[in-house]
């Protein structure tokens, strides 16, 4: 059995319940005093020398901390990226009406990931497809900024666009 794990502080630094410094003081006594104001000991800092302790309600104190949680948590923004598919020969009208849909995406704070597919021979033609994706980053340029500029990977070219911060 390893020695160090059986030795335990005979004296501790000890903080009040309402957060002033009681000294080091005895584990015997600290237990003592915590057990008469009914609250509990709780090892703040097990590395200082001596190890530093308080007196709280540590349900009290682990319901707080978990409340904060969830504030924080509340407080957080989910942003999804929702994806819209094109191809080198979509229709003018087609491809206004995917932009309403990506204009709605980024008013409700989302990200938008326009996907150009190209099919066959169409790979040959890149430059229709570039065109095609920069006019449809023309139509959102009052509201949207480019994350990702246009990219190929395979036989698709893509591009992100993200909401312009309010202010």
């Amino acid at each position: 059995m390893n020695i160090n794990n059986t030795i335990r502080a005979t004296e501790i630094r000890v903080i009040g319940a309402d957060g002033e410094a009681l000294g080091v003081i005895p584990t015997s006594q600290a237990l003592a005093l915590a057990e008469q104001l009914q609250l509990d000991l709780v090892e703040v800092s097990p590395s200082a020398v001596p190890p530093v302790c308080r007196i709280m309600d540590y349900g009290k104190f682990k319901y707080q901390q978990s409340k904060k949680l969830q504030e924080a948590r509340k407080k957080q923004v989910h942003v999804e990226v929702k994806e819209i598919k094109l191809r080198p020969k979509t229709d003018d009208h087609d491809l206004m009406f995917k932009v309403k849909h990506v204009r709605r995406f980024l008013e409700e704070g989302n990200k938008a990931k326009v996907t150009l597919v190209f099919r066959g021979r169409e790979i040959t033609h890149m430059d229709i497809g570039r065109a095609v994706i920069e006019r449809f980053a023309a139509e959102l340029a009052d509201i949207a900024v480019i994350e990702s500029h246009p990219r190929m990977d395979g036989r698709q070219m893509f591009m992100i666009v993200a909401p312009k911060v309010k202010k």
